[in-house]
């Protein structure tokens, strides 16, 4: 593939940077892992730190992934549940509300799994369709998606002004204590109603025949509805607008994709893309190269080493890491020809420590065939990246640096 334009390639690992493990011997899964490809882009280009998740809003994939795209998130995100249900084609009016609903499983009162042992599509279609059936109305709807993650709809009367607990979060924890709290005196009946739904979903779950199914083969039920991330409709301006080019987006889940459509970018789909360690890696390797034949911009987004962070999984996260590296990066590298620049970085950070995304910063590396200054930054991780050229930025920066607007 050659073209006199520059390609700009941004590799996203979600959840990718940690924090020192005792049991890697004080170092990361990414100072651990076998990754020549991510080492080379650092040794050869310039490294830096980017800010992407902020105290005053949610520490959500939305958020960080719209930072690193160049979209100030303080001014532009909507809630998660509002940008997964724009790549679901879900029409929201105005003053509609849409909440990203996880089937969960609940056992002895205790949010005991946030993705139901990552149940698979075809079965919690069959349960999102049954709660619709059982709990939906004209103003009520439920609206299946990947794997665990779905959509709920609230049109019109009701509020966004509620606080959900992000599920992935609170795994261990009480229900009853993380249930749906009003933020305002309008927002008491929207609270009331979802948690009317997460409770009435456990009765009208527990004995479906999808996870009498589960069950009786050793998984974990998918025996509950939980709603967080509210937001309504998005309105931003198009990343051809901001940044000049022509793009694409590759990812598995439906807010990343979502993030997309709003943009403007093309929303390539890739089969057995599942959003964990079984994803076909080498498929979107692949529709990025081919993406970039026609298109000068792709973005590509990888969730496993995300999931691998909720789980506390280290040996998974190592081997998502090397697997990116290997199955994606490699891949890219070794097809494309022409001037390109390439960056590689997570969106935040979900340590194994602790099992959710933080506030920490996060390491990026860009190597471009026309930038002949590099810094003295040799190999790609947290560590590393502090030594970098670029010192630490605001993540809305990251896309300036990379098309040097």
């Amino acid at each position: 593939m050659s073209n006199n334009r520059m390609k700009y390639i941004v590799i996203v690992g979600d959840g990718m940077s940690d924090r020192p493990l005792k049991e890697l011997n004080g170092k990361t899964p990414l100072e651990v892992a076998c990754k020549p490809n991510m080492d080379y882009i650092a040794a050869n280009g310039n490294s830096g730190l980017l800010r992407t998740i902020f105290k005053d809003l949610p520490a959500d994939s939305g958020v960080a992934n719209l930072s690193v795209l160049g979209y100030d998130p303080h001014k532009y995100y909507p809630g998660r549940g509002a940008l997964e249900a724009m790549n679901m084609n879900i029409k929201l009016g105005v003053n509609d509300v849409a909440l990203r609903c996880n089937t969960v499983t609940v056992k002895d009162g205790l949010l005991a799994d946030y993705s139901a042992g990552h149940i698979t599509s075809g079965e919690s279609e069959k349960l999102i369709e049954y709660a619709n059936k059982k709990l939906g109305n004209k103003f009520v709807s439920f609206h299946p998606g990947v794997a665990y993650r779905h959509v709920l709809v609230l049109k019109s009367k009701y509020s966004q002004d509620v606080e959900c607990q992000p599920p992935h979060n609170i795994v261990g924890q009480k229900v009853d204590k993380n249930l749906v709290k009003p933020l305002s005196r309008k927002a008491k009946e929207t609270a009331v109603l979802l948690n009317d739904i997460m409770l009435k979903s456990r009765e009208i779950l527990e004995e479906h025949a999808v996870n009498a199914k589960r069950v009786k083969a050793g998984k974990n039920p998918a025996n509950m509805l939980w709603p967080w991330g509210p937001g309504k409709k998005p309105q931003m301006p198009s990343f051809k607008k901001m940044f000049g080019v022509e793009g694409s987006i590759i990812s598995a889940v439906d807010i990343i994709k979502g993030i997309g459509r709003v943009m403007g970018l093309e929303v390539i789909n890739v089969p057995g893309a599942t959003g964990y360690l079984d994803t076909n890696y080498e498929g979107k390797a692949d529709a990025a190269l081919k993406s970039l034949e026609k298109k000068d911009f792709v973005f590509i987004h990888i969730e496993s080493t995300d999931e691998s962070g909720h789980e506390g999984n280290i040996e998974h996260k190592i081997r998502a890491i090397e697997d990116i590296d290997t199955r994606v990066i490699g891949r890219i590298l070794s097809n494309i020809s022409g001037d390109y620049t390439i960056g590689i970085l997570p969106d935040h950070a979900t340590p194994i420590s602790v099992r959710m995304h933080t506030d920490d910063s996060v390491p990026f590396a860009i190597y471009s065939t026309r930038e002949k200054k590099k810094d003295s930054v040799k190999v790609y991780s947290e560590k590393e990246a502090k030594k970098g050229c670029y010192g630490l930025k605001d993540g809305a920066e990251f896309m300036k640096i990379l098309t040097k607007r």
